[in-house]
């Protein structure tokens, strides 16, 4: 199924914090695995278990994307971070899941 893709404000925002290169590198990974099977699990996307942040996570390398699906066929990116170890950032401050 194809999906459209929006950002939230708060979550250009969260992309804004990275340089050109890591945002080319995240935007380029959301057109690949979001708009198509965004809500279908693999390695890079999963659901996680309920949380005050969000309903799916897409991994690209140390870069998380989290978003939710919306019955219309929208996918909604609602924050950008990083993960160092186990923890994870978001505009450089750390967030708990």
């Amino acid at each position: 199924m194809k999906f459209d893709v929006r950002f939230v404000p708060s979550a250009d925002e969260d992309l804004g914090y990275y340089q050109v290169r890591e945002q080319r590198i995240i935007l380029d990974a959301v057109g690949r695995f979001l708009e198509v099977d965004a809500d279908v699990e693999s390695k890079r996307r999963k659901q996680l278990r309920p949380n005050p942040l969000t309903p799916w996570e897409l991994r690209i390398g140390d870069y998380r994307v989290f978003y939710e699906i919306k019955p219309t066929g929208l996918v909604r990116v609602l924050a950008v971070g990083h993960k160092v170890h186990n923890d994870l950032f978001v505009r450089g401050e750390r967030v708990e899941i």
